[in-house]
């Protein structure tokens, strides 16, 4: 090499958005992954060599289901899997997490996969923060097909399918969920939108009572449990409807929650 004369930095890795299956920690049977995923994507997880993922043990348990697919381009613990820093919980900490690091492999030229604990990665998950920073370091970012709950929700409910909002968790202590569902409501009735919401599977059940007892009577309610899974059930009605059908909502299946008001 000539004096004065410097290598040219290797070109940028892809971050690779992975989506993993929706039945993590679920009561068998499983259904089988070519059933969710594509082949194409298990095939690009299965050549990928760096990750960043939510959970190093629900990746690792995922990617040994990918090799019963497609055999993985090396033994998995050779893989160099790194998890994303854990949100506090109550609230966004008051200095966000120095993601830098983690863009480490990608800047160095090697792709990385973004997998999340179950889904679609960066959706209503901490790793929209590392697709942030991909961006702003000029790093192509790749979306990969695959299961989303909120978007199957969405299209299997029958709520307002043009306008909606995903407002995340509600407030835990029944007083103020029970005024935000009435502000939710509000507005779903003022604007036509739809508004959809997640729990934590055990607290599934106050969450439909408190939807059964604060909303109005003609108001639409819709729960997608256990999605893309042999458990999956999606159903909508009114809340009048809902009280006289006594259901039973499973405390160990995720569900998303979606509400009109008219």
């Amino acid at each position: 090499m000539s004096a004065g004369v410097r290598s040219a930095a290797p070109a940028a890795g892809t971050l690779y958005l992975v989506p993993s299956t929706l039945d993590l920690d679920l009561p068998e049977p499983r259904a089988p992954l070519a059933n969710v995923l594509p082949t194409g994507v298990l095939q690009r997880a299965a050549s990928l060599n760096h990750w960043v993922v939510e959970n190093a043990k629900s990746a690792r348990a995922f990617l040994k289901r990918v090799h019963e697919v497609v055999p993985l381009a090396q033994p998995l613990q050779l893989l160099d899997i790194v998890e994303l820093p854990r949100p506090v919980k109550g609230g966004q900490p008051s200095r966000p997490h120095d993601l830098t690091p983690l863009l480490g492999p990608l800047l160095a030229g090697h792709d990385v996969g973004l997998l999340s604990e179950a889904g679609m990665p960066a959706v209503a998950d901490p790793g929209a923060a590392l697709v942030a920073l991909a961006h702003a370091r000029d790093v192509v970012v790749r979306p990969l097909v695959g299961p989303s709950s909120l978007l199957l929700a969405i299209a299997a409910a029958g709520l307002n399918g043009q306008s909606f909002a995903f407002v995340g968790y509600l407030p835990v202590e029944a007083a103020k969920r029970s005024a935000r569902l009435r502000e939710l409501e509000a507005l779903s009735r003022r604007t036509g939108q739809a508004q959809w919401m997640i729990e934590t599977p055990y607290r599934n059940p106050a969450l439909f009572d408190s939807l059964l007892d604060t909303l109005a009577l003609t108001t639409r309610v819709a729960i997608a449990c256990g999605l893309t899974t042999p458990h999956e059930r999606v159903h909508t009605d009114t809340v009048a409807g809902w009280r006289g059908r006594r259901v039973t909502i499973d405390n160990r299946l995720p569900a998303v929650f979606g509400l009109l008001a008219t």
